[in-house]
């Protein structure tokens, strides 16, 4: 059941912290997934989270359900509370940006 309610801070919140596209984060889950003796299916790459971040993106925002916004909230406490509010390129450790990067933020890429 879609669930339209959601409010425009979060909206506006969550495609601020998610500044990868849909493809660039499908493309990294496939790369960061693939392995030396065996590589991901593309719809199997990266963990659970991963996947629901992807499957968001991929909607329009009447679509959503009460477990979309649930995600959508904690993407944004998890990346405001790595990056501040402050989310200008800036380089970590390879761990923290791939961990990142696992949600859809790339903390390499310039905020628009």
């Amino acid at each position: 059941m879609a669930h339209s309610e959601i409010d425009d801070a979060l909206w506006d919140d969550f495609h601020a912290v998610v500044n990868m596209t849909s493809r660039e984060l499908r493309d990294w889950l496939e790369t960061d997934a693939a392995g030396t003796e065996t590589e991901t299916l593309p719809d199997q790459a990266g963990d659970e989270r991963s996947q629901y971040v992807l499957g968001i993106l991929a909607k329009r925002r009447t679509d959503l359900t009460d477990d979309d916004i649930e995600v959508m909230r904690s993407v944004v406490a998890e990346v405001r509370a790595e990056r501040g509010d402050a989310l200008d390129p800036e380089a970590g450790d390879d761990e923290w940006r791939r961990r990142l990067m696992s949600i859809g933020h790339d903390p390499l890429k310039p905020s628009t």
